[in-house]
């Protein structure tokens, strides 16, 4: 068991980038992967949405979540961000021990 987790969020394709080395930045992640451009259909506020936006997979640890959770929320133009933590079953000490030294 590890205290590395994955938090992904979603994010129009303006702002992908610059989001991303923010959170490295600051130090509320070790690394964050910005996927290619995708289409996502959603259904808010009663109208179904169907917009363009890239995932972050952000890579940081269980004890740095409240210290991510509320700057993502300020620092993310979407009334309500996606925020969900994967917490992955195997993850190599090396790479565990990078992500905790970075963060």
């Amino acid at each position: 068991m590890t205290d590395l987790v994955i938090v992904l969020t979603t994010i129009g394709t303006d702002g992908a980038d610059e989001l991303a080395a923010t959170l490295v930045n600051e130090r509320l992640a070790a690394c964050v992967n910005v996927l290619a451009p995708m289409q996502s259909t959603y259904r808010w506020k009663g109208v179904v949405e169907t917009v363009s936006e890239r995932q972050l997979w952000i890579k940081t640890t269980a004890s740095r979540l409240p210290a991510l959770e509320a700057p993502l929320a300020v620092l993310h133009p979407y009334e309500l961000p996606e925020f969900i933590v994967l917490r992955p079953d195997s993850v190599s000490a090396a790479y565990a021990n990078w992500v905790g030294a970075n963060v």
